[in-house]
C-alpha cells in the first residue's frame, strides 16, 4: 500500500471526526499523537501488554495498517484516524490519560505551511483535556524551530508545570525505554534531539 508522506491537516475533509473510537476496557491508557506506523507504541504495548496505546493520525490508511499490525500480533495497540488538534475531547473523556507522547511532529519546513504544523494552542487544549491530572507529556523533535515553537505553547500555559524547570529542554534522555523509528535514526546519524517533559497540573 503506497503512503502519502504528507498530508495537509487543515483540509475540511479533516473537520468531521471520521475515525471509530478506541476498544476501552478500563485498562491504563496512554496515547501518541501522530503515530505513524505506531513502532513506539508497538515496543510500548510488548514491555507492558496491561495497557491500552492509542495512537492519532490524519492518514486513513496508516491507522488501518496499524490495527491490522495490531491484531496480528495481539498487542493492545489502536490507531485512531482523526484531526488531533481537533478531536481528542470526542476521542478521550476528561482526564481519562495517563501518558501523551508528541515523537518528531512534521515540520513544514515553508513558511506558508507553517500553520498546518501540529503542536499549537488548539493541540495543548486536547492535551490539557485527556491527560489525567499527574500525568505527563513528552514532545520530542530533532527540528530546532518546532522545539522552540512547543517550548513557547506549553511554557505560557499553566495546566503544564516543566518537570526541567522553566523554559527548559528535558535533558535526561528518552526515559520510556522505546523509539520511534525517527528516533533511532536520529541517534544513529548524531543528530541533535530537544525533548519537553510536562506534568499536568
Amino acid at each position: 500500500m503506497r503512503i502519502r508522506q504528507h498530508v495537509n491537516p487543515k483540509l475540511a475533509h479533516f473537520a468531521t471526526f471520521r475515525g471509530e473510537l478506541p476498544p476501552y476496557d478500563g485498562r491504563p491508557v496512554e496515547c501518541e499523537i501522530g503515530c505513524a506506523d505506531a513502532q513506539f507504541l508497538f515496543e510500548r504495548a510488548a514491555k507492558d501488554p496491561s495497557r491500552l496505546y492509542v495512537g492519532l493520525e490524519v492518514r486513513e490508511d496508516l491507522t488501518k495498517l496499524v490495527n491490522r499490525r495490531a491484531r496480528r500480533e495481539n498487542l493492545p495497540v489502536y490507531a485512531v484516524f482523526c484531526q488531533a488538534q481537533l478531536h481528542m475531547p470526542t476521542i478521550f473523556a476528561e482526564g481519562s490519560v495517563e501518558q501523551i507522547y508528541v515523537n518528531f511532529p512534521d515540520p513544514w519546513f515553508k513558511r506558508r505551511h507553517a500553520d498546518r504544523r501540529m503542536v499549537d494552542e488548539e493541540l495543548a487544549e486536547g492535551i490539557a483535556h485527556a491527560l489525567k491530572p499527574g500525568g505527563d507529556l513528552f514532545v520530542q523533535t530533532d527540528i530546532w524551530d518546532l522545539a522552540l515553537a512547543s517550548l513557547a505553547t506549553f511554557e505560557p500555559d499553566e495546566r503544564f508545570t516543566n518537570r526541567a524547570g522553566e523554559w527548559t529542554f528535558w535533558r535526561a534522555g528518552n526515559p520510556y525505554g522505546v523509539r520511534s523509528w525517527r528516533e533511532q535514526n536520529a541517534e544513529e546519524t548524531n543528530l541533535p534531539i530537544w525533548r519537553l517533559m510536562y506534568t499536568r497540573g
